[in-house]
């Protein structure tokens, strides 16, 4: 017969779980999109929060009050917030490499409803952001992210953590350099094309100015920037690799940040 008895100690902890694990879900990539229903982030967040629970190690919750314990809470949510916005921030360097392409392009203008974020993004944002989400599935990146949480728990245990402000600002400064260089480096082929046809351009208006190169730039900027981004698909995976190691980066020095 199955005994389902469990003490008050450890409902607690149990619930102190629950919570880094939960918020960690909601607003990691892939597993906190918004098109993803709030039952099936909460199913796997209590399912995954019981597999923990009977694996690790418990240690004891020490508090004399109820503030105290809803201080642990608030400890724990912060955690499982800064563990999942770690890695979140680094999918916003596919939409910031596609709002440069379509700035180049000619495409600013176009804005589509983004359903993962319910956002107005641009056409290459949205095409950038489903493509690296496509490679994070492919290539086990969830799954990553899934252990890198559990490691979280003999990292830092409940009720462990240890803010170090400093060193979770020098992450950031240290993102936001990568975080330009990286969208760069993904946008480049078409940037340095579209440089390239504004100096033809340019020649070709003092060259026959009875042209309207107002108009017919526009359309082959348009034409040369599809057919650009369709050459530059093979260059994609590796430019996933980077976001991915990004992502472990940001990931290991915010736990880091927490120990």
């Amino acid at each position: 017969m199955i005994d389902f008895t469990f003490t008050y100690a450890d409902l607690e902890y149990f619930l102190l779980i629950v919570v880094r694990v939960t918020c960690f879900i909601y607003v990691s990539p892939f597993f906190g999109m918004d098109n993803t229903p709030r039952r099936v982030k909460l199913g796997l967040g209590i399912i995954l929060s019981y597999l923990l629970f009977v694996s690790i190690e418990h240690n004891e919750v020490v508090y004399s009050t109820v503030t105290e314990y809803a201080v642990i809470v608030m400890k724990e949510a912060i955690v499982g917030l800064l563990i999942g916005w770690g890695a979140q921030l680094c999918t916003t360097i596919a939409a910031f490499a596609g709002n440069i392409a379509d700035m180049e392009a000619g495409l600013s203008m176009v804005n589509l409803m983004d359903p993962a974020t319910r956002q107005n993004a641009t056409f290459s944002g949205v095409y950038y952001q489903y493509v690296f989400t496509l490679f994070l599935i492919i290539s086990g990146m969830y799954q990553y992210l899934l252990q890198a949480l559990i490691d979280t728990f003999t990292l830092i245990p409940i009720n462990g953590a240890v803010f170090n402000m400093d060193s979770l600002v020098l992450s950031m400064i240290r993102f936001m350099s990568d975080y330009v260089v990286i969208g760069f480096r993904i946008c480049m082929p078409i940037f340095c094309v579209m440089l390239l046809l504004n100096c033809i351009l340019g020649i070709l208006a003092k060259v026959a100015p009875q042209m309207n190169m107002f108009a017919v730039g526009m359309q082959m900027k348009v034409l040369t920037g599809l057919c650009i981004m369709f050459l530059t698909v093979r260059m994609l995976p590796g430019a996933a690799d980077f976001i991915f190691k990004e992502m472990k980066t940001m990931i290991a020095a915010f736990v880091e940040g927490m120990v």
